[in-house]
């Protein structure tokens, strides 16, 4: 009985796949001489199962060979593949065990499955390679892919000096990186061992759920994640900010005051917004001159000395916590001593951690205009004028794909805008199912 069920549960994984035609043609594009597939498709369209699949097959077609399924970190790795390569595999009815600590699936007919994480790019080499594929390959750092995994893929087995291993490269681009180069590479050289394979999110996902995507994302990550889109990561980092995110209204004595921070010596930025029907509206600010965060502290409980709701919200940078730890007052210590001195009650809604700067980013575009259009985030160019310019003005460090250029003095207000946004409305696959089906 208990076979019976291991055997129904990997049947089952095997479920039917929407068709797609250059699916199809994929499946088949290393048994037709394409060594190096390259498949930079949309989010959720089907492409790391269309590997998976296509691994499980061979390694069980054939005997005696060695495949790899590879991720950035041995975390994403174990997350991505194992589970679903166990299954796929009938892992379960095979008489050696597959190995959790070294992330391997023995098949019966002496085949191996190795799952790789290439945060220590060193594990891909040593063995002679029949296949495998990297998934977010625009994650992995190009450094890695140039000195440990193109040489492991390029090493010669004695016993068979004429076979040369193959890789799908998967992943949603990410800016004119080394997975575009290797994409250009592929469309302009003449060289039949390399080619492309792109759709997008929309030929296989539902309307819904295309249109839920919109609603949460900018158009640009959204042409980026669900379109396969190589954007560029040059200009304006808030492209889209502009007149119709402008703003004449100010702050109402009742409303909830909502205080956004970038602890940054000079100058401290700090931004003053309130929420109206979800959407954010930066309406004040709070900019000084090599300060500390007692002085803004000041600065804010006299500026709203008449403010009626003596209830505010901080939200900001968690380097500012630094020396809690210590016994030392931190910067929130300081503002929150200041506040209580003075008769206000707050909320620190200050995380942990710090959001990885493109998530920070993504969601700020989000909230100046969605892929469908969407404004959710206004700003008082009068009375707001530093968060104004911030929008208007910060661009990319030359040379990156999402470092911030921290000459302009305004970079620091947009980052402090950034960690509230990214608090209140992250952005995440759940909650692109959660608005399924929403009206806009």
């Amino acid at each position: 009985m208990q076979t019976q069920s291991a055997i129904e549960k990997a049947e089952n994984r095997w479920y039917p796949l929407i068709e797609h035609p250059v699916q199809r043609v994929l499946v088949q594009a290393v048994h037709a001489g394409i060594r190096f597939p390259l498949v930079p498709a949309g989010r959720r369209s089907g492409k790391t199962e269309r590997f998976k699949r296509f691994l499980s097959t061979e390694a069980m077609r054939m005997p005696n060979e060695r495949y790899f399924a590879a991720a950035p970190t041995r975390d994403q790795a174990k997350k991505i593949f194992w589970d679903d390569l166990k299954l796929l595999t009938f892992s379960d009815l095979h008489q050696k065990t597959p190995s959790e600590t070294e992330l391997k699936i023995f098949m019966p007919n002496g085949s191996e499955i190795h799952v790789i994480g290439l945060d220590k790019p060193q594990r891909i080499e040593g063995v002679s390679w029949t296949g495998g594929g990297i998934d977010e390959i625009a994650d992995v750092k190009s450094k890695s892919v140039e000195s440990n995994i193109m040489p492991a893929l390029n090493t010669v087995d004695p016993r068979r000096p004429e076979y040369r291993p193959w890789c799908w490269w998967l992943g949603v681009p990410d800016g004119l990186n080394h997975y575009y180069e290797m994409c250009q590479y592929a469309e302009t050289a003449d060289d039949d061992l390399w080619k492309v394979f792109h759709w997008k999110s929309a030929d296989i996902l539902p309307p819904d759920v295309i249109a839920a995507a919109k609603r949460i994302m900018s158009a640009k990550q959204y042409r980026q994640e669900y379109e396969a889109s190589f954007e560029t990561a040059s200009g304006r980092i808030y492209e889209d900010y502009g007149k119709e995110n402008y703003t004449n209204e100010t702050i109402k004595p009742h409303e909830q005051l909502c205080w956004m921070h970038d602890q940054n010596y000079t100058p401290l930025s700090s931004a003053v917004g309130v929420i109206r029907e979800g959407s954010l509206y930066l309406l004040d600010e709070i900019v000084l001159t090599s300060a500390i965060s007692e002085q803004s502290a000041k600065e804010f409980v006299e500026k709203y000395i008449d403010h009626s709701n003596k209830h505010v919200i901080i939200y900001g940078d968690p380097a500012g916590k630094a020396g809690e730890k210590h016994g030392h007052s931190s910067d929130y210590t300081q503002i929150e001593g200041v506040l209580r001195d003075n008769g206000w009650k707050f909320s620190n809604r200050v995380k942990r951690a710090a959001p990885a700067i493109k998530d920070r980013q993504n969601c700020v575009r989000a909230k100046i205009k969605t892929a469908d259009g969407k404004i959710s985030l206004f700003v008082n160019p009068e009375t707001a004028k530093w968060c104004h310019k911030g929008l208007s003005t910060v661009q990319y460090l030359p040379g990156s794909t999402y470092q911030e250029d921290q000459r302009n003095e305004y970079q620091h207000i947009t980052t402090a805008i950034g960690y509230m946004v990214e608090t209140v409305w992250p952005i995440d696959e759940a909650l692109i199912i959660t608005n399924i089906g929403m009206a806009n």
